[in-house]
């Protein structure tokens, strides 16, 4: 079978898997009771129906309609396929419906209208207007999509949007605002030829020209040649406006020197000669689908010095339709724009391709199969980069703000790129306020194994964060030669490099250790030895002598091992247990679970150790704890000796008078589900619990590791807490973003 083959049989699956389709109806509120149904229906639904015939603005407060996308189409220019209708254009718009969730938590539904019929299509969209926030229209036929767009603009007071036109334009315009800055050229003097006089050959021509391109340096060029003034043959309004003076005929004419091509054409419309009669370092954006106009190998055979991006995943800098829809939309709604106009599209088209000269997460790096850098391959971010979300929308908003079409002004945009973060990301809320206090007290923070890239990229970003202070454990040469490899060379200036061989402290750290393990079968010459070559001791040395804050660890070795090491440099706190602690964010919810490192089966005594250190993190993390000690028995039933340890520690902390509510023995749905709790009312908890105290930790970790596998679902931890000084140890796969955030929780003591 073909790839191509294989392809489609694997797409066909996907869609027909039960429930068949990608998309379906959540219900945001509850509608579990009576009393539910009648808020949402009759007759409760009546007070929310006069207020808003009150006041129409009162629908975004009181609907979906703030948050909820139309997507549009009559199948008249499906993709690359053609017109083949408007119900073989259904997959497609409720692929487009997934991605404005997936990537911006944009709420869509797709309508298939069946009519090739402009001004039926228009009426039809325009007596659906009070259903939406936005309209985004997709897969029309030129002249059809400019006319209904221009329409629809016209008379409807929300934000209308072709995407096959405007999308296109702002993802291109971004790489090639980056394009010009590697090939220091400026916009209004490059000469730029635009192949495509379509949808996004239009779009992409007028948004250049807003930018600051000439008029006089645009050549537009269709099947027929240049569009120039005077022409006659195959023109239309569209194309006039963008006839230029000038004496070439061809495409090839039109390339003779000039600096950029964008290409929305067809396969194969550039050739060799007319890319070599192009200016130095040319930029070409051969963006046809599903083949360039011309392809990256044939472009680097003719011409070393060329810039290239192109329409497809599989070579470097995609214009990806998906980098700017949902996110622009998202910025639309949340200031409830009347339209989206120039000024928000220049606006995320600057943001995207500033978010390319950064350097990129671990999600985007996996996305690649490899580490990007800004760079000639690398000038349009991946769609599969976790800032976009709360980079673009605040841009576009702004501009809205700006260009005076927002009716509800956003007035801390610093709150509102917060949020925003927090919206698709469960851990962002959680960790932004420990950032926020990491920042102010700007710790110095140990990262101990120097030899990782993920972690000389997370000490990198914890310096230029403004978290504080980054020593990395390695060899100064070594650490320098990786962070050049990873496109970071000027940032050994801004880490501290540490070593056995070059710290003057050496023979403090073999000292101190052989104190403390002198009676414990150690001779000082194996203190001496762990130090010099170890890095996770004499990282805890390190920090045991008070020359750092915190530290992490973990990338490069089993925890348990870690554990066991740093143990011997580390006693426990006064009175407590050393824990290991997970929290797991799902739908805006979350639960810390314990003890998920160290204890395999807890006793009595030890359960409730757990569930005090539990409770101390939960208050950390600015939970208010409500501990329940787990079992698959509830309250005595039914009966089992080994719920007798989880009663006992319930008497003990009774007898210790904690600060927090607790309770148990119980099962997970009476600890999770109040409908469940209330058959007991007797409980001591006032609400569902938020720390799930496990009978033994591998009850926990196949809880938290099979929880952190499901779709929605985040695992933060383990958080170590118990031992004297700040230490976290990190998952051996874990990303530069959880050793950032682990050191996060190690600088603000968390444990």
């Amino acid at each position: 079978m073909s790839d191509r083959s294989q392809l489609d049989e694997d797409a066909l699956a996907y869609h027909f898997l039960a429930p068949a389709g990608k998309v379906g109806i959540v219900a945001t509120k509850p509608m579990a009771t009576q009393r539910d149904l009648s808020l949402a229906y009759s007759p409760g639904v009546a007070a929310p129906v006069r207020a808003i015939a009150a006041d129409p603005e009162a629908a975004f407060d009181y609907t979906s309609r703030g948050n909820m996308v139309a997507v549009i189409s009559n199948g008249t220019a499906i993709l690359g396929l053609g017109d083949l209708g408007a119900l073989a254009s259904k997959p497609v718009m409720e692929g487009k419906a997934v991605l404005f969730k997936r990537f911006a938590d944009v709420n869509a539904i797709d309508l298939e209208l069946d009519t090739k019929d402009a001004d039926e299509f228009f009426n039809a969209v325009r007596l659906m207007g009070p259903s939406f926030g936005g309209i985004n229209l997709e897969d029309i036929k030129a002249p059809d999509c400019f006319i209904i767009e221009q329409r629809l603009r016209e008379t409807m007071d929300i934000p209308v949007f072709h995407d096959d036109q405007h999308g296109t334009a702002i993802i291109c315009v971004a790489g090639l605002i980056n394009a010009l800055h590697l090939t220091g050229r400026r916009i209004g003097e490059a000469r730029i030829v635009v192949n495509g006089a379509g949808a996004a050959g239009i779009a992409c021509v007028e948004l250049v020209k807003s930018l600051g391109a000439k008029p006089e340096n645009c050549l537009l060029c269709d099947t027929k040649g240049v569009v120039f003034q005077g022409r006659e043959e195959g023109m239309n309004q569209w194309k006039s406006a963008h006839a230029a003076p000038t004496e070439a005929r061809t495409l090839a004419d039109a390339m003779k020197g000039a600096d950029v091509f964008l290409g929305v054409s067809a396969k194969g419309a550039v050739t060799a000669e007319m890319l070599a009669s192009m200016a130095p370092k040319p930029i070409v954006f051969a963006m046809a689908n599903p083949d360039p106009e011309i392809t990256p190998e044939e472009a680097a055979a003719i011409r070393g010095d060329v810039i290239m991006a192109t329409g497809r995943s599989d070579y470097p800098n995609q214009v990806n339709n998906v980098l700017g829809f949902p996110f622009i939309f998202r910025g639309a709604l949340d200031v409830n724009a009347r339209t989206i106009n120039e000024e928000m599209k220049i606006a995320a088209a600057e943001a995207l391709a500033m978010l390319a000269r950064e350097d990129v997460p671990d999600e985007v790096a996996a996305a690649y199969g490899r580490r990007p850098v800004f760079g000639p391959d690398y000038i349009i971010p991946a769609p599969f980069d976790p800032r976009l979300i709360h980079v673009i929308p605040p841009a576009v908003a702004e501009a809205a703000m700006k260009s005076g079409v927002a009716r509800r002004p956003i007035i801390d945009m610093e709150g509102y790129a917060r949020a925003l973060r927090a919206r698709l990301d469960p851990t962002a809320n959680m960790l932004e306020a420990l950032a926020a206090r990491a920042r102010r007290e700007r710790k110095r923070v140990l990262f101990a194994e120097g030899q990782d890239e993920r972690v000389l990229r997370a000490a990198v970003a914890w310096a230029r964060g403004g978290y504080g202070e980054a020593v990395v454990v390695g060899r100064e040469d070594e650490v320098a030669e990786m962070l050049a490899k990873a496109g970071q060379a000027d940032a050994i200036s801004e880490i501290e490099v540490v070593n056995a061989e070059t710290t003057p402290y050496l023979a403090d750290y073999v000292a101190s250790l052989y104190a403390k393990l002198q009676r414990r079968g150690f001779l000082e010459r194996d203190c001496y030895r762990r130090v010099a070559r170890d890095r996770h001791i004499f990282a805890a040395c390190m920090l045991a002598a008070g020359h750092a804050d915190a530290m992490v660890t973990g990338v490069s070795r089993k925890s348990s091992v870690v554990l066991d090491d740093i143990g011997r440099v580390f006693e426990t706190r006064q009175g407590r247990k050393v824990v290991g602690v997970s929290a797991v964010l799902a739908r805006g919810r979350t639960v810390l679970v314990a003890d998920t490192m160290v204890h395999e089966m807890p006793t009595g005594p030890e359960l409730a150790d757990i569930a005090e250190q539990a409770a101390r993190v939960a208050r950390r993390l600015g939970l208010d704890p409500r501990v329940a000690l787990l079992s698959y028995s509830t309250f005595g039933y039914p009966t089992s000796e080994r719920s007798s340890n989880l009663r006992e520690a319930v008497k003990l902390l009774e007898a210790r008078g904690v600060d927090f509510e607790f309770d148990g023995e119980m099962a997970a749905d009476v600890a999770l589900d109040p409908a469940a709790m209330a058959a007991y009312p007797f409980c001591r908890l006032s609400g569902p619990a938020n720390v799930l105290v496990m009978p033994a930790r591998h009850s926990a970790s196949i809880s938290t590791k099979m929880l952190q596998q499901l779709e929605g679902t985040t695992v933060i931890g383990p958080i170590l807490t118990g031992i004297e000084k700040p230490v976290q140890i990190c998952s051996m796969g874990a990303t530069v973003s959880d050793i950032l955030n682990m050191a996060i929780i190690a600088a603000t003591d968390v444990g």
